[in-house]
């Protein structure tokens, strides 16, 4: 199967402030071989082979980065470290009850697990566990929550802390907040020091690393070759971990569909977070489904996304993903809606990326049909940064042939809606897309959307939570 290329990304604020310029790059330019091939140099990716050299020191284990590590959604994101309990609903859609409690605990300790990791291996990605706040900004979302407290409830858990509006208002910074839970395992990060200390741990693992090396066309066999631009790799096991990328494989295509999610930082401003009493360290997030998500960072700025859900005609990952104009406007003004009080303060980077959106935002692991020995683990959805630690035990378990707790979880090869294909899959996106995005306008503004637009808008994908509105 031939692969499309890809366009560069824009380097993302995260990432200039990483060594990633001076660091040692090995390109594939030959042929060679290897026991495990993992495509994709990310977080999933990573933690795919740093699994497998744990429990396999002998394994030869070889990534493939088109990009550099980190170059793609891994080192462009918001650094949210998030559990699934705000999923426990479309969980239990396929799980049994002790299946998405096992997948809700095991998202949850891999926040701490990722502590640990930062720690164990002296990298300093920022890793600060202060929690996570899902809000409402609008009166048509306040309880949007209600139902999965329920859902939590019902199995005996309580993750959830539900705080008044006050509460909600200081510890947001903004008064725009009108109601709120809190979930105190939650964590963020700077994700491109994270991805790029991952590389660091794998390769001190063994791991052979190739970045700047496009795979151009994958032959299925026993083994499974690789060809590149320049060079030619054949494993015995082949690991798919792209993320977005992972829709120009045709037998994936309909699992996902890349959207846009775009991000802006503000200039350094330490005391006039600390002055509006924005200090504690949460993440928050509203309750849009074209979600508003924000932090602070380390040095005291504001980092404000908005999944803007923009798309792109056909399977290439181009200018949508990197540094979309319109999406960076709205991302911007949110920001400023959000924080009016920002006054003069100036947003000094802005960038976008791809998500690969399943149906149901959760991810999908299995084999490409009728190849036992070529794995995929996407449909990450916006929330990979803590899960992608699960997708790496899984994609382990599977590349190694073990039968186990992760190899036959729920995940794996479940049953999940399928996306249209084009041109249904643009202009039907773009059609659904538009009335979200009214939809939720007018509920901002303390309107009632349109009936069209409420009936369209029941055709997007769920979002980053299971809400009740």
């Amino acid at each position: 199967m031939k692969l499309a290329p890809s366009s560069p990304l824009k380097r993302s604020h995260w990432m200039q402030q990483t060594t990633y310029q001076t660091d040692a790059v090995q390109t594939l330019t030959q042929a060679t071989t290897a026991d495990i091939a993992i495509l994709g140099g990310g977080f999933v990716g990573l933690w795919t082979a740093i699994t497998i050299k744990e429990q396999q020191p002998d394994a030869d284990v070889v990534i493939i980065e088109q990009d550099i590590c980190g170059g793609g959604a891994s080192g462009r994101n918001g650094g949210f470290v998030m559990s699934w309990w705000p999923k426990i609903s479309s969980l239990q859609s396929f799980c049994s009850q002790e299946q998405a409690l096992f997948l809700a605990h095991s998202a949850e300790r891999a926040i701490g697990e990722l502590g640990e990791f930062c720690a164990q291996h002296r990298i300093d990605a920022h890793f600060l566990q202060k929690g996570w706040l899902w809000t409402a900004t609008s009166a048509a979302h306040v309880n949007s929550w209600a139902s999965t407290i329920a859902a939590c409830k019902q199995l005996g858990v309580s993750p959830f802390e539900e705080l008044s509006a006050q509460e909600v208002a200081r510890r947001t910074g903004s008064n725009v907040h009108l109601a709120g839970v809190f979930e105190a395992s939650n964590a963020t990060v700077q994700p491109a020091l994270l991805v790029r200390g991952m590389r660091q741990v794998a390769l001190s693992l063994g791991v052979r690393i190739y970045e700047h090396t496009a795979a151009t066309a994958i032959h299925p066999g026993k083994p499974v070759t690789i060809t590149t631009e320049q060079g030619q790799l054949s494993c015995q096991q082949l690991v798919l971990a792209s993320n977005a990328w992972a829709v120009c494989i045709p037998q994936l295509r309909s699992l996902i569909v890349p959207v846009n999610s775009s991000i802006a930082v503000t200039e350094a401003m330490p005391q006039q977070l600390a002055q509006q009493g924005w200090s504690g360290g949460e993440s928050i997030t509203d309750s849009q489904l074209l979600v508003n998500y924000y932090r602070t960072t380390h040095d005291g700025r504001i980092a404000f996304g908005k999944g803007t859900g923009a798309i792109m005609y056909g399977e290439r990952i181009g200018e949508v993903f990197s540094e979309h104009a319109a999406s960076i406007k709205l991302t911007e003004e949110q920001c400023r809606l959000t924080y009016p009080q920002l006054g003069q303060i100036q947003f000094s980077d802005a960038w976008s990326g791809p998500i690969d959106r399943t149906y149901d935002s959760l991810p999908v692991f299995g084999q490409l049909h009728g190849q036992d020995n070529i794995h995929f683990g996407i449909g990450w959805s916006g929330n990979g940064v803590g899960p992608s630690r699960i997708g790496g035990r899984i994609l382990a378990s599977l590349a190694l042939g073990q039968k186990n707790q992760w190899s036959e979880c729920a995940l794996v090869n479940r049953q999940v809606r399928h996306f249209p294909a084009e041109p249904i899959r643009y202009w039907g996106g773009t059609l659904v897309r538009n009335a979200v995005m009214r939809k939720e306008a007018q509920e901002m503004a303390g309107k009632t959307p349109s009936w069209k637009d409420v009936m369209l808008a029941k055709f997007a994908p769920a979002g980053l939570e299971d809400k009740s509105v």
